[in-house]
């Protein structure tokens, strides 16, 4: 039995005659930079989302980079986020010349410990950035609340949890600047890359639309020191086909994920998700012993597995000079030994989920 992992060909198919119209009518006005279709996958961003701005981008880090210079972060301040996530996250706030001050993770989630965030401010802190780890939102009312008693800003890195809930809204409401990535193998992703930035604060959202075009206020006319952050139209041209099925993507993802965890039935660590969110489940992810050889057994039987992550950041070269020491962030560093990623995508049948469930539980 063949198992896709995230099966963007047979998601194509399905779409085929959508997709292909709208690319058809790009390359038919042949606007391929900032053309009709950018303002209208806005439009539809914001009406799914509920949000007041939806500025898109040329990808979910330079999204994070479009956040960060609208609130105008400066070399030496300190951004809060998790040790355990794809490098973007702190690749950006060093990029911007400011130190990541990374916090351990909740064991459960996965995501940002805000028990253990207060004790890593100082006064040079001027941001939280939390990450929706493998779709699922992070504890975003404790976040906030000592964001708002330490005067900090709150940026979520969105990029695995587009279309995720929390406390019965949109994700992308809970935070100053929220960031998502259409990267491919997104839940909801293009045919390249791509990302978008979301805000309810009017100013942020000026600055990030004019610094996504070199900080240009007009036609050679430059306000900001800005950069070349724009999403392609034809990329927006595919997500505008691919936006009016992503509600029912979700749900068939939800399916998959719930089905998964019922036919595990406790043979390994499942994912869990707290009762007052959502989760889109970019990833399904569960805990294992003897990790590689568990990955060959499936590999065997043809099952595709993906390891996020298998080095915390705080581990990786890139970060030396940060003079953080292995043991400095435990939990983030246990469950980088053992997280394994399941096929997920919401096309997954019943028979195959428990083809996966069954390989997987006669090999543990």
């Amino acid at each position: 039995m063949k198992i896709d992992f995230a099966n963007l060909q047979h998601q194509y198919q399905l779409y085929k005659a959508e997709i292909d119209a709208n690319i058809q009518a790009v390359l038919n006005k042949s606007n391929y930079i900032m053309g009709e279709e950018i303002q209208q996958l806005e439009s539809e961003l914001q009406a799914f989302t509920g949000t007041q701005h939806a500025i898109t981008c040329s990808s979910g880090t330079d999204a994070l980079l479009l956040a960060m210079m609208a609130m105008d972060i400066q070399p030496g301040d300190e951004i809060i986020t998790t040790p355990f996530t794809f490098i973007a996250t702190a690749e950006t706030i060093a990029l911007m010349q400011a130190v990541p001050v990374f916090v351990d993770i909740d064991e459960t989630t996965f995501n940002i410990d805000p028990n253990k965030i207060e004790a890593a401010i100082t006064d040079k802190t001027k941001a939280i950035m939390p990450v929706s780890l493998y779709g699922q939102p992070a504890d975003m009312d404790e976040i906030n609340a000592i964001a708002k008693k330490h005067n900090l800003k709150v940026i979520i890195d969105g990029a695995q949890c587009f279309g995720a809930s929390y406390k019965n809204t949109c994700a992308a409401n809970h935070c100053d600047i929220y960031t998502t990535s259409f990267f491919p193998a997104k839940p909801l992703g293009c045919y390249g890359d791509g990302g978008a930035v979301f805000t309810n604060n009017d100013e942020y959202a000026e600055k990030m639309k004019m610094m996504r075009v070199h900080g240009q206020n007009k036609r050679y006319h430059h306000k900001y020191i800005g950069m070349g952050g724009r999403l392609d139209t034809i990329q927006a041209a595919i997500l505008l086909a691919k936006l009016p099925h992503y509600a029912k993507e979700i749900e068939g993802r939800n399916r998959v994920a719930q089905a998964y965890t019922a036919q595990l039935n406790g043979a390994v660590k499942t994912p869990e998700l707290k009762n007052d969110r959502t989760s889109v489940w970019a990833q399904y992810t569960i805990r294992v012993q003897n990790r590689e050889a568990l990955q060959a057994k499936l590999k065997e039987q043809g099952i595709p597995t993906a390891v996020h992550y298998p080095m915390p950041l705080h581990m990786q070269e890139c970060f030396q000079y940060l003079g953080i020491k292995q043991g400095a962030f435990p939990v983030a560093e246990k469950v980088s030994q053992e997280v394994m990623s399941l096929p997920m995508n919401p096309f997954l049948t019943d028979e195959k989920v428990k083809f996966v469930a069954d390989t997987l539980r006669a090999s543990v």
